[in-house]
C-alpha cells in the first residue's frame, strides 16, 4: 500500500519513537541524557507524523516498514531516512539509508544505519556523525550501546571546532582521535583510550587514556586543566587543580603549585550559591624554601635578615540581593604580610591596592544609598620601616556614606535634588611628603577625621520664544567635621605654614560647621545652521554663581582626603563646583563663558569643539588658598582669569578619530596642560597614538614638566590571526617606561596568546621587569597556561 501522508497513532509504539529520537548517543545536551531524562519532551498523547512514499504492513512476519523518503515527526522531533522497519517480535527499531535525526534539542545525528531495542537499552549504528547544540562534535566508524548507560565509540573522533564549510573534509584545528571513547551515562564522563590529540592535523601527544566531564554537565568533579609559570625568584612553577562538585549549590577547589625555588604552594577556594547571591572563601599558604632569593631587606625575604618563611592569606567575597531594591556583600582579605597575595598572584586577591569592604546598597526609582566600610591595603615590597612605604599610611574608612534623592514631582516647575554624603577616616602614620620641592605636602593626617555634608540644589530650564535656555539654580549646602589629629600632623602642618607661599589656617580646629549658598543663572543659546551636506550647531554658554567664600581652608578644619585629585580642562569648565570631592567646596562668585561647536556631514564625519575661560570676581578664590596638598596650585584659576581652556575633536564613519585639548596661559598662551589622540581602527590595522604634557607643578610634589608619549598597534591578518604591540616613552626623563609585543589566534574553538612586556622605574631606569604572558585554550578541553609569568 502506498500512502504519501498518513496520521498514524501507535504505529512502532511510543516507546519506541521516544528511543529512536533519543539515540543521540554520548554528545551533549543529550549526551548526559537517558531515556527517563527524554521522557518529559514527549508529552502525553502526542501525535506521530509518518510522511513516505511506500508504507508496508507484513502481519506474518510482525513488521511495519515505511520505504522512500521517509519522515516522521514526533512530539518536536523529526527523523528521515530512506528506510524504518520496526519489528513488533524482537521490540528493534531499523532506521536506514542516509539517516538523520533531529532531536527537539537541536542535537543532530547522522548515520547509515541505526539498529536500536525499543527501550533503548542496547543497540548498534554504523557510521555514526553527531552535531551537538552547543556545536561539538562526535564520529565513529561504530557505535554501540549496552545496558542503558554504557555507550562505546570505536574508532572515534572527538572536537568542539566546526567543520570547513568549503573543505568539510578538512582537518579541524584540534580534535581527538581514540581507539575507542566510551560514555558513561551515570558517571557523566566522557573516557578516551588510546587516543592522540592532533593540531591542525598534526599529532602532537599520544594519551593512553583521559577522562574528562560530559560537555554538557557544567560540574564535575575532577582534575582541571594545569597551568605553568616562571619567575626569577620562585623558579618555574606547576599548578594542578581539582574540582570537588559537592552540590548543585557548592563546590571545592584545590589547587597545589610547586615552585623550583620556593616550595609548595597550596590553594583552596569554596564556593556557595543561594537563591538570593553567592559567597566564596579562599585560603593559600607556603613555607617559603629560599626566602633569600628575594630582593633583601623587602617584605618577601624578611626584615633585618629574619627571613619570611611561613605566609598566607585568607579572602573572602559575597554579594546578595536583601530584595529587588537592597544589596549586601563584601570584599575582605587578611595576610600573614602586606605582598603576599601579589607575589604569588592569588586570583582574585593580586593587585597592588586592593580594597577590603563591607557595603549595603539600595536603589529604586530616582534614590540611591551607599554605606560601606573600607581599608585601603597596598601591596608592596617595601618594609614597613622604609620611609618610602606606603602600605601603613592608608586609611580606614569606618563608614562611608552616599544617598541620593530626586522627588518625582517637580517644585515650582524645576527639579529638586538631595545629596547626603559622609565619611570617617583613621589612619594611624602620617601620609606626608616633607622633601617636597617648596615645603612639605601632607595628603593624610595621622589620627580621625570626620565629616557630614547635606546639601540641596533645585534648577528649572526655561526656553524663550527666541531659542535662549535660562536656567536658574539655588543650592544650599552645609558641613560638620570632628578631628583628632596626632602631634605629627600638627608639626606637619607648622611646617607647611613657615613657607609664605602656604595659607594654612592658624586656628588647628577639633570641630568645625561651615555651609555655602549658591544662586546661580546659566544662559545656552544653540544656533543651527544648515546646508545640503551638513548641519552645525553654535553654542554660546554662560553661567554666574554667587556664594560666599569658602571657609576653614587647610589647617585641620576639614582635612582634604577625597578632592586632592584636581583638573581644570574643558570637561570642567562649566560644573558648579569644580573640586573632585566634597572635602573642598568652591567658593566665591564666579563666572564661567564659552562657546560649543558640533556639527556632522551627510559623509558620516562629525566634529565637536568648546573654548572657554572661568573668572573670580568677588570673595575669596578658593583656588588660591592651597589646602595641606595644594589641589588649586597651577590650577590655571587661582588668578582671578583663568587660564584658557579648549577642546576639538574629529571623527569618521571609516574608524579615523582625532582629538586636542589644552589649557593656554591667559596672558602669554602659553601651553600649560595638552593632550593629543589619534587612532585608526580600520580592518586589518588599529593603531592608536597619545601625547601628553603637564608643566611643572611644585607646590603639587611635580618639579618637572611631564612628557609622555603613548602608541599602540593591532594588525589582523584575517578573522583568527592578530599582532599587537604599545610602548609608552617619558620624553622628559629619557626613559622608555614600559613595552610590549604579542600575537594571538582566536576561534570558536580554540584561543592562543603569547605576549612580552617590559616596564622600568623612574626611580630605578636601569632595573627592567619583564613579563611573558601565554595561553592555550580549547574549548569544552580547558585552558592551560598563565596570563603573566614575571621574570
Amino acid at each position: 500500500m502506498a500512502n504519501r501522508r498518513a496520521h498514524m497513532a501507535g504505529l512502532l509504539g511510543a516507546t519506541a519513537l521516544a528511543c529512536l529520537f533519543a539515540v543521540a548517543l554520548p554528545s551533549a545536551p543529550a549526551f548526559a541524557q537517558t531515556v527517563a531524562d527524554l521522557a518529559p519532551s514527549v508529552p502525553e498523547g502526542a501525535q506521530m507524523l509518518l510522511e513516505a512514499d511506500t508504507l508496508v504492513y507484513d502481519n506474518d512476519a510482525s513488521t511495519v516498514t515505511a520505504v522512500g523518503g521517509v519522515q516522521i515527526d514526533y512530539a518536536g522531533n523529526r527523523l528521515v531516512a530512506q528506510r524504518v522497519t520496526y519489528d513488533r517480535k524482537t521490540s528493534r527499531l531499523i532506521a536506514s539509508g542516509n539517516v538523520e535525526v533531529v532531536n527537539s534539542d537541536g542535537t543532530k545525528i547522522f548515520s547509515q544505519e541505526i539498529d536500536i531495542t525499543d527501550d533503548f537499552a542496547d543497540g548498534f549504528v554504523n557510521t555514526l556523525r553527531i552535531e551537538t547544540v552547543d556545536k561539538t562534535y562526535f564520529a565513529a566508524e561504530s557505535a554501540k550501546r549496552e545496558g542503558g548507560f554504557l555507550t562505546t565509540f570505536n574508532n572515534g573522533v572527538y572536537t568542539a571546532c566546526e567543520p570547513c564549510e568549503a573543505k568539510p573534509d578538512k582537518a579541524p584545528i584540534w580534535r581527538v582521535k581514540a581507539q575507542k571513547i566510551i560514555w558513561n551515562g551515570k558517571k557523566k564522563t566522557v573516557r578516551f583510550e588510546n587516543s592522540n590529540f592532533e593540531f591542525f592535523g598534526f599529532p602532537i601527544a599520544f594519551l593512553p587514556a583521559f577522562e574528562i566531564a560530559d560537555p554538557t554537565v557544567k560540574r564535575k568533579s575532577g582534575f582541571l586543566m594545569p597551568g605553568v609559570s616562571f619567575n626569577s625568584k620562585l623558579g618555574i612553577g606547576v599548578s594542578v587543580p581539582y574540582y570537588f562538585a559537592l552540590s548543585p549549590t557548592y563546590d571545592l577547589t584545590i589547587k597545589g603549585t610547586g615552585y623550583t625555588k620556593q616550595g609548595f604552594l597550596g590553594e583552596a577556594e569554596w564556593r556557595q550559591r543561594f537563591n538570593n547571591g553567592e559567597y566564596s572563601l579562599k585560603m593559600a599558604g607556603i613555607y617559603q624554601m629560599n626566602p633569600d632569593k628575594f630582593d633583601a631587606g623587602t617584605v618577601d625575604s624578611g626584615p633585618n635578615g629574619d627571613p619570611n618563611k611561613l605566609r598566607g592569606m585568607v579572602g573572602t567575597k559575597g554579594h546578595f540581593d536583601l530584595n529587588p531594591r537592597w544589596a549586601f556583600g563584601w570584599n575582605i582579605l587578611a595576610q600573614t604580610d602586606k605582598n603576599f597575595s601579589r607575589t604569588y598572584s592569588i586570583d582574585g586577591f593580586s593587585e597592588s591596592t586592593h580594597r577590603s569592604e563591607v557595603y549595603l546598597t539600595g536603589l529604586n526609582d530616582r534614590n540611591y544609598f551607599d554605606l560601606r566600610a573600607m581599608r585601603f591595603q597596598v601591596q608592596e615590597e617595601a618594609l614597613d620601616s622604609d620611609p618610602n612605604a606606603r602600605a601603613d599610611k592608608q586609611p580606614w574608612v569606618l563608614p562611608s556614606l552616599d544617598y541620593a534623592y530626586i522627588p518625582d514631582a517637580p517644585l515650582a516647575g524645576g527639579e529638586l535634588s538631595f545629596n547626603v554624603n559622609s565619611r570617617v577616616i583613621q589612619r594611624s602614620d602620617l601620609d606626608a611628603n616633607i622633601t617636597a620641592p617648596n615645603g612639605p605636602t601632607v595628603h593624610g593626617i595621622e589620627g580621625t577625621s570626620s565629616r557630614i555634608t547635606a546639601e540641596a540644589q533645585w534648577k528649572r530650564t526655561i526656553v524663550t520664544d527666541g531659542g535662549l535656555l535660562v536656567t536658574p539654580l539655588l543650592a544650599f549646602r552645609a558641613d560638620g567635621s570632628y578631628v583628632d589629629a596626632s602631634s605629627a600632623s600638627l608639626t606637619a602642618i607648622n611646617d607647611m605654614a613657615t613657607d609664605p607661599r602656604i595659607n594654612v589656617a592658624e586656628d588647628v580646629r577639633s570641630s568645625l560647621f561651615r555651609y555655602m549658598a549658591t544662586l546661580g543663572l546659566e544662559l545656552r543659546w544653540p544656533v543651527l545652521f544648515s546646508s545640503t551636506s551638513s548641519t552645525h550647531v553654535l553654542e554660546p554658554m554662560a553661567q554666574i554663581f554667587a556664594r560666599p567664600s569658602e571657609s576653614a581652608i587647610g589647617g585641620l578644619g576639614i582635612p582634604n582626603e577625597d578632592a586632592q585629585s584636581f583638573v581644570f580642562d574643558a570637561a570642567s569648565l562649566f560644573e558648579r563646583d569644580k573640586f573632585s570631592g566634597y572635602d573642598r567646596m568652591e567658593g566665591g562668585t564666579r563666572a564661567n563663558l564659552g562657546l560649543r561647536y558640533s556639527g556632522s556631514f551627510n559623509n558620516g564625519w562629525t566634529t565637536n569643539a568648546l573654548v572657554g575661560q572661568s573668572y573670580h570676581l568677588a570673595g575669596d578664590n578658593s583656588f588660591a588658598a592651597p589646602d595641606l596638598v595644594n589641589a588649586g596650585a597651577y590650577s590655571g584659576l587661582e588668578t582671578d582669569t583663568s587660564d584658557y581652556v579648549a577642546l576639538a575633536g574629529i571623527a569618521s564613519p571609516n574608524g579615523f578619530s582625532a582629538s586636542v585639548s589644552g589649557r593656554f596661559d591667559e596672558r602669554t598662551f602659553d601651553v600649560r596642560r595638552a593632550e593629543m589622540k589619534v587612532g585608526l581602527d580600520a580592518r586589518p590595522l588599529a593603531v592608536s597614538a597619545r601625547y601628553a604634557f603637564i608643566q611643572a607643578q611644585p607646590l603639587y610634589g611635580f618639579a618637572n614638566d611631564r612628557h609622555e608619549v603613548t602608541l599602540g598597534a593591532t594588525a589582523r591578518f584575517n578573522d583568527q590571526w592578530r599582532v599587537f604591540g604599545s610602548g609608552t616613552y617619558d620624553i622628559q626623563g629619557d626613559l622608555l617606561v614600559k613595552n610590549g609585543v604579542g600575537f594571538a589566534y582566536d576561534d570558536e574553538c580554540f584561543t592562543y596568546l603569547m605576549s612580552y612586556s617590559e616596564s622600568r622605574d623612574h626611580n630605578k631606569p636601569d632595573e627592567v621587569s619583564r613579563t611573558v604572558g601565554f595561553n592555550i585554550s580549547f574549548r569544552t578541553i580547558g585552558d592551560f597556561g598563565n596570563a603573566t609569568s614575571a621574570f
